[in-house]
């Protein structure tokens, strides 16, 4: 168990170290990379996708609560487990957040915009409509744990080498694309660990000029992606057979 959550924490602390730092690379002030726009955001997350699922290969990496719970929900991972993965996700992507504030240390300061600082740790919506933004989170979540299950299984068999091969890869696609095609509304969180705990990181770090962590819109990249993901497990297991 303590092997789950240490793979869990570190594919998750490098998934947040690599996905907030392309933000924070693209929209803080002074940063060789700012203003260079979402095509690098987007690509960016996927390859911190990329690193991360093959970092927390021991766990099966999860480095998602979302995935988490709609595997255990579809019954693809013990209920017993649960906890020691979501532990270790939540515990990296806070670990992962304060990296992103040390590698950017020199640029909190030159940047004033406050909403620019928290979109570094987290994600907002493009239209606050919190109904239209729930729905936008759970289609990206959804389409998200569906599609893993189709990358790994095979005529209905779990293929072993896609886990050590070309299955993490594809799925860095997959997030590519639902970062180009979905990311526009929200951000795409499609992640609870990976928004609220660099969330509660900007909170607590002493970030000049910071702002508040808009709170009041914390649950939706909470409950949006939780529920995405039960639903891509459900109907990713009926369709494709567990993993």
């Amino acid at each position: 168990m303590e092997s789950i959550f240490v793979s869990e924490m570190i594919g998750t602390a490098l998934l947040v170290l690599f996905g907030d730092g392309v933000v924070a690379a693209v929209v803080l002030d002074k940063s060789k990379a700012n203003s260079s726009g979402w095509i690098v955001i987007s690509t960016g997350w996927a390859m911190a996708v990329l690193i991360g699922v093959f970092a927390a290969q021991y766990s099966g990496a999860n480095i998602n609560p979302a995935v988490t719970l709609g595997l255990a929900v579809s019954g693809d991972l013990p209920w017993g487990d649960v906890p020691v993965y979501l532990a270790g996700q939540f515990t990296g992507a806070f670990l992962g957040a304060i990296l992103v504030y040390l590698a950017y240390f020199a640029h909190w300061a030159e940047t004033e915009d406050p909403g620019l600082k928290l979109a570094v740790f987290s994600t907002g919506p493009a239209v606050r409509k919190p109904v239209a933004n729930l729905m936008t989170e759970f289609i990206g979540t959804f389409v998200l744990v569906f599609g893993v299950y189709a990358i790994f299984k095979v005529g209905g068999v779990a293929e072993p080498s896609l886990s050590a091969g070309i299955g993490p890869i594809l799925v860095a696609f997959l997030v590519w694309g639902i970062g180009l095609s979905l990311g526009g509304p929200t951000g795409y969180a499609i992640n609870p660990a990976r928004d609220l705990a660099p969330r509660i990181a900007h909170f607590l770090l002493p970030i000049p000029g910071k702002g508040g962590s808009d709170w009041g819109y914390s649950w939706v990249p909470v409950v949006g992606p939780i529920a995405g993901g039960i639903g891509g497990a459900l109907l990713g297991a009926a369709a494709f057979g567990h993993l």
